[in-house]
C-alpha cells in the first residue's frame, strides 16, 4: 500500500510540474492506453501465476 501511496503522490508532482511548465502530460492522454498498460501488467502477472507454474510441472 506504501507503493501506490508513492506512485500516486509521485504522479500528481510529475503532473503539477509539466502542467506549469506547459508541456503535455507523460501519461497516454486517451483510455485505450491506459488499458494497454493495464493489459501488460495483468499478462506478466498471469504468466507469473500460471503459465509459469504448468510449464515447472510439464518438465
Amino acid at each position: 500500500m506504501n507503493e501506490v501511496l508513492l506512485a500516486l503522490v509521485s504522479g500528481l508532482i510529475v503532473g503539477i510540474i509539466f502542467t506549469a511548465i506547459k508541456l503535455p502530460i507523460p501519461a497516454p492522454p486517451v483510455l485505450s492506453g491506459i488499458l494497454g498498460i493495464v493489459g501488460v501488467y495483468l499478462g506478466s502477472l498471469i504468466y507469473n501465476n500460471v503459465i509459469s507454474h504448468v510449464i515447472e510441472k510439464i518438465f
